[in-house]
């Protein structure tokens, strides 16, 4: 059923080996050996989110609805593809061909992209002496060192008798320490930490429950109730509890708010995840193949979207009016379909699944080949 990739298939990340076995029939739209046309599907219209609302940070400034649509994206487009990365990584164990394919899916393009994209601050930034630090991640490369710690924990949290709950209350207790978050972005990684261990903790019956029809009717007005609540509150509350890269404290709030809002704001993100996760296709689609490229349109749409902050596009072309915003929606979501397109992914192979064997040992060149 919703087996795990083989071979060089990517998710968002790299495979990590041998799925686990069920008995359990294949689901309709899962005609390829080692690829699912769901998880594909969710993945493709989880990037095209990700990408729209970086994109309208921007330009939602003075509006409302624009404000509303990005706070109710923004609870979760990244806790879905954490929970699908999680899922995805129930088989991780730490042997050798799995290490050798976390360094090369996760470990170099960090360190490439977060090269590439502090010389793209330094140049249209007009920061020439900014420092390149490979410590402190540059906007959205911060998922990728948080995957390369987690997936390192996963034989941990698969140890664990009650792990969700113990990540929670990790993540609550990160929300209550400021100033660690821009070390490898720390409070992100301890923030988000409980939508991947949910995914290790899923299993493939928790995902055919979204295919009810009982389940799928009640989605859309969840999440139309969800959108609503959202417009109701949006000039109140503070976009920097979306982004978990920051303390209680440095939000200017209460202590006791950091763990009432790591716990809401979870609720929120799973609810909305399951409404969207209900209404995913699982048949194939003239998208199910862009969900194998979902890594490069993850680390290439950045460049567009900083673009627009680093040579003032938005003033210059009045992209902050309700015709811009429909713009900068479409130019977007069309963009990152085409940076998730296989002649993109086969560009980006060098970088996104680079040949390691050279550095390291034979042993573990070979486990990772077969």
């Amino acid at each position: 059923m919703f087996q795990a990739p083989h071979g060089n298939q990517q998710t968002l990340l790299p495979p990590v080996g041998e799925p686990e076995t069920t008995t359990s029939p294949r689901p309709a739209g899962a005609d390829r050996p080692g690829r699912d046309a769901f998880f594909d599907n969710a993945k493709y219209l989880a990037i095209v989110l990700v990408a729209m609302a970086h994109a309208w940070e921007p330009v939602m400034d003075g509006s409302r609805a624009a404000r509303a649509l990005y706070m109710f994206v923004y609870t979760f487009h990244m806790p879905a593809f954490i929970v699908i990365s999680g899922y995805f990584s129930r088989s991780f164990t730490g042997r050798p061909h799995q290490l050798k394919r976390l360094v090369s899916g996760i470990v170099v393009p960090y360190l490439v992209f977060e090269v590439a994209y502090s010389l793209y601050r330094r140049w249209a930034g007009g920061t020439p002496d900014q420092a390149i630090s490979l410590t402190d991640p540059i906007y959205l490369t911060w998922f990728l060192i948080a995957l390369f710690v987690w997936r390192l924990t996963t034989p941990l949290w698969r140890s664990i008798r009650h792990p969700l709950p113990v990540a929670l209350v990790i993540a609550a207790l990160g929300s209550l320490t400021p100033g660690i978050g821009q070390d490898l972005d720390l409070q992100r990684i301890l923030q988000f930490l409980p939508f991947f261990v949910l995914g290790l903790s899923l299993k493939p019956e928790h995902f055919e429950l979204l295919r009810r029809r009982a389940v799928r009717l009640a989605a859309l007005p969840v999440a139309l109730g969800a959108l609503a609540f959202t417009y109701w509150i949006a000039p109140d509350i503070r976009m920097g509890w979306f982004y978990r890269s920051t303390s209680a404290e440095e939000l200017d709030a209460p202590w006791w708010a950091g763990p009432v809002m790591t716990f809401a704001l979870f609720g929120c993100a799973l609810v909305l995840t399951a409404a969207f996760l209900a209404w995913v296709p699982r048949r194939r689609t003239w998208f199910t193949v862009l969900g194998a490229g979902t890594i490069c349109g993850y680390l290439l749409h950045g460049f567009l979207v900083k673009g627009m902050d680093y040579w003032a596009l938005v003033p210059a072309y009045q992209l902050d009016t309700p015709l811009g915003r429909i713009v900068v929606t479409l130019v977007a979501a069309t963009t990152v379909t085409l940076m998730c397109t296989p002649p993109v992914r086969r560009a980006l192979r060098w970088v996104t699944e680079p040949n390691m064997d050279w550095a390291f040992r034979r042993d573990a060149a070979e486990l990772s080949r077969r």
